[in-house]
């Protein structure tokens, strides 16, 4: 992944966040509908699969993976977790396959800078993946989603 170092991160951040919520309800339009799970599917490409793993009424937490087997327990990557603020119109990265979550990697609050670096690598790399996802044409219609 490039490493992008924008001056002022926090702003970047929410903006990189504002534009992960757009592109995430561009790839599943019918997100909310989901009440467990779903696949996109693009032709010549691995299967994208949806989890939903919490639903309240502003916020909406889900995870998203390529699957690169023929057996669904196997190879998801990168599995990213995302919380959805459906409120504030943001998305964020909790964590995904190869990072934890910053509250495992950060005990001390005190260490402003690291977190937002942490944060924007996360959601850097969301960015990167959604527009790879909505380049290559996936799409979840109504039979994919998955209860």
């Amino acid at each position: 992944m490039s490493f992008l170092n924008p001056i002022n991160k926090s702003e970047c951040l929410e903006q990189v966040c504002a534009s992960n919520y757009e592109k995430i309800f561009r790839l599943i339009p019918e997100l909310c509908a989901v009440e467990g799970n779903a696949i996109g599917l693009a032709a010549n490409n691995t299967t994208l699969h949806l989890q939903i793993i919490e639903q309240t009424a502003y916020t909406l937490t889900i995870e998203l993976s390529h699957c690169f087997s023929f057996k669904p327990d196997e190879l998801l990557e990168p599995a990213v977790r995302i919380r959805i603020y459906l409120d504030a119109q943001l998305a964020e990265v909790l964590s995904d396959h190869a990072r934890p979550s910053v509250t495992h990697v950060y005990k001390d609050f005190g260490l402003c800078r690291e977190i937002m670096n942490y944060k924007w690598r996360l959601n850097f790399f969301l960015q990167k993946w959604l527009d790879h996802c909505l380049t290559k044409g996936y799409q979840f219609t109504k039979q994919s989603i998955l209860t």
